[in-house]
């Protein structure tokens, strides 16, 4: 049941993502490069959604995509995440770092990476991105570690999971 739920919400969100949306979700990819030993996440976000929280949150005026967009704002993006998307790996709290983000459509693609770490046992992840605006948001989170895939759903009342390889 649960691999059906998200096979529809990985089949789906394509699909809205260039629609006006009424659906609040956000997905984490989580891949383990064994050869760089290095954690690399990609998160896509809706784009309106991002710039409310943070335009209401900062008390700015972000204005993505057009000429007025503020050209620092890879910092606000950068303090949004540490502050909404944390990694627990191996029992040890794991910064990332942030690289970038390119946006695509309705999207926003944050890129992150965590480096030094030789296996994983396991990734403890804590996401509340965008549910303080949203209260319906749901973030899905895929990883790879190896060939052992692992998905999980998180909401408001679930914010944090235990992944276990």
């Amino acid at each position: 049941m649960k691999l059906q739920k998200t096979f529809l919400l990985l089949l789906f969100l394509p699909l809205v993502a260039f629609s006006t949306h009424k659906y609040y979700l956000s997905l984490t990819q989580i891949n383990y490069k064994s050869e760089s030993k290095s954690i690399q996440i990609i998160l896509n976000v809706f784009m309106d959604d991002i710039e409310t929280a943070l335009n209401s949150d900062y008390k700015i005026d972000l204005q993505l995509t057009t000429e007025k967009e503020l050209k620092d704002n890879d910092h606000y993006f950068e303090k949004y995440l540490n502050q909404t998307l944390q990694f627990k790996v191996n029992d040890r709290i794991e910064k990332y770092t942030y690289i970038g983000k390119e946006y695509d459509g309705e999207l926003v693609y944050f890129y992150l990476e965590i480096e030094n770490i030789p296996e994983i046992r396991q990734i403890e992840v804590h996401n509340t991105i965008l549910l303080k605006h949203f209260p319906k948001q749901e973030n899905l989170i895929k990883s790879k570690v190896g060939t052992v895939h692992k998905s999980v759903l998180l909401s408001a009342t679930k914010d944090s999971a235990f992944l276990k390889y």
